[in-house]
């Protein structure tokens, strides 16, 4: 992209340095300062990665500065062990007690209550 000249609007002129400077560059006293896009996207590039990421020592800058602070135990994988008894009686038993949890917070659902839920979900136009 070519250098762009900058075109001052006395209008836009948000402070009094800024309307006296719009003011002499139309009048000619002063040159209007131009903009050369690329170049100066090449040079925001230059500061985008930092000298110490550019030598190979910054990951190992990152990784001690973001390493924690205390060990931590890794966790053990366990599996449930299930004992299948074939008696509906215990599979009933164990849902009742998943149910009555106050922790799991169950709720019974009554068709109202979807009712409500749907309506107020549905977008009002």
């Amino acid at each position: 992209m070519p250098d762009q000249e900058v075109k001052p609007d006395l209008n836009e002129a948000s402070t009094q340095d800024a309307q006296l400077a719009a003011e002499s560059i139309a009048s000619g006293e002063e040159k209007a300062p131009t903009v050369d896009f690329d170049a100066d996207y090449a040079a925001a590039q230059k500061f985008s990665v930092s000298e110490v990421d550019r030598t190979g020592k910054g990951g190992a800058a990152a990784e001690a500065a973001t390493a924690p602070n205390q060990k931590t135990s890794k966790p053990q994988e366990t599996k449930p062990q299930t004992q299948s008894t074939g008696n509906p009686d215990d599979f009933i038993e164990s849902a009742k007690e998943v149910g009555n949890s106050q922790t799991q917070g169950a709720t019974n659902v009554s068709d109202d209550l979807v009712e409500e839920a749907l309506e107020k979900g549905e977008r009002k136009n």
